[in-house]
């Protein structure tokens, strides 16, 4: 199905979500238990890409969700996107992951500064799935230190950029058809002489170094791309030339906000795979949901998953609210950074917990909940460290 019409209010006053938001949450459940969830173990065990993903979230109206109806979007909010992506988290992670990088960190940010042609170039075919996007700014050199460190560059020549340097860890890397990559076009300015570009897989000069095999969200690919004299049309230049800092900063607030959703999914399926089993699992003559020390865990990961979920809703009401010039500053960027810090950390601590009670069986490969534990790691390190996002948090609150 499509959905037509745009989700504005976040919360009512009782801190649920609307029927209509339940309605965006509950098709992305059932899409996902149904089409994705049985593609998760030859993912896993063959770190597989489904050729199909982006063309069946296209079909579905998943896809494109902030972008403009004129150009095959849905005009809907950042909070709907949000939503779509718990529901696709809680059944299969590696999904959610890539749809991430596609629908938010590729797609709207194109949306969002992309001149009016690029946005016609583009976003139909991100928008219904024909095309897989990605966004490259980390480097083999520039991790936490990504703007500062970047080294890799475009300079202008006659009607074209040439780009050289290396991206690292960029997820939908190997499978990408147009890339946002992020490239310093002024060096002796730093942070700001840097620009966004719209690379396409054909172009001559780019290619995909190599897969990188990863420990948890397997199926999600992810690849180290170079760039040796890529030639890139100057009109795919995004936004204005040595102004990418802020189109960074904005899309890293959205970020943080959307990958906490993954692991608000990802907590919700370990909870509840870890009260089915202390439900059926029998011990000394007794389930072992009958222990008190069992109990105690569920309790505790109940209450982590239901604190984890309301932030993360408020943050994403405030987030679907920013205007264009916002993010990188400000309450937004505590917020962001505060909201997937806590989601990260509840997360882990859920699936860490959800192992336990499964004993040995949580311990084997090939169970969803070691699936689940394997890949929790990733986000407490991706879209900034947990180390990072304290530090933003506490240089916000000392702020003068």
């Amino acid at each position: 199905m499509k959905i037509e019409e745009p989700l504005r209010n976040a919360l009512n006053s009782g801190f649920h979500l609307t029927r209509d938001q339940q309605e965006i949450l509950d098709q992305a459940d059932r899409f996902a238990r149904k089409e994705l969830w049985p593609l998760q173990q030859r993912m896993d065990d063959e770190d597989w890409w489904p050729p199909d993903l982006m063309p069946s979230l296209g079909r579905i109206g998943f896809l494109g969700v902030t972008a403009p109806a004129a150009f095959g979007g849905s005009d809907g909010d950042f909070f709907m996107s949000g939503l779509i992506t718990q529901g696709l988290a809680r059944w299969n992670p590696a999904a959610a992951l890539s749809y991430v990088a596609h629908e938010n960190l590729c797609l709207n940010n194109i949306a969002r500064n992309a001149s009016q042609d690029l946005k016609r170039r583009y976003l139909p075919g991100l928008c219904d799935g024909s095309q897989t996007g990605a966004l490259g700014l980390t480097e083999p050199g520039a991790g936490s230190d990504a703007l500062g460190s970047m080294a890799t560059t475009a300079r202008r020549e006659g009607d074209n950029y040439i780009l050289n340097g290396r991206k690292m860890y960029i997820t939908n890397g190997p499978v990408a058809d147009a890339l946002l990559i992020y490239a310093k076009t002024e060096k002796s300015r730093g942070a700001k002489g840097i620009s966004a570009f719209i690379v396409e897989r054909g172009f001559e000069g780019f290619h995909v170094a190599k897969k990188l095999d990863k420990m948890g969200f397997r199926g999600s690919p992810t690849a180290e791309l170079v760039f040796d004299d890529c030639r890139v049309p100057a009109e795919n230049l995004v936004g204005v030339e040595n102004a990418g800092v802020a189109i960074v900063m904005s899309g890293l607030d959205l970020e943080r906000a959307i990958v906490a959703m993954i692991n608000i999914g990802m907590a919700e399926r370990a909870l509840d795979l870890a009260i089915d089993y202390a439900k059926t699992r029998q011990q000394f003559g007794q389930r072992i949901g009958d222990f008190q020390l069992v109990q105690g865990k569920l309790a505790e990961m109940y209450v982590g998953v239901e604190t984890a979920k309301t932030f993360a809703y408020r943050v994403l009401s405030e987030a679907s609210a920013m205007t264009h010039d916002e993010g990188g500053r400000g309450d937004i960027h505590k917020l962001t950074a505060a909201s997937i810090l806590y989601a990260a950390e509840t997360c882990t601590r859920v699936c860490n917990d959800a192992v336990q009670i499964f004993g040995g069986m949580g311990y084997m490969r090939e169970t969803e909940i070691n699936r689940l534990y394997r890949a929790t790691k990733l986000l407490e390190i991706g879209a900034g460290t947990t180390e990072i996002r304290k530090v933003i948090i506490a240089g916000e609150l000392l702020r003068d």
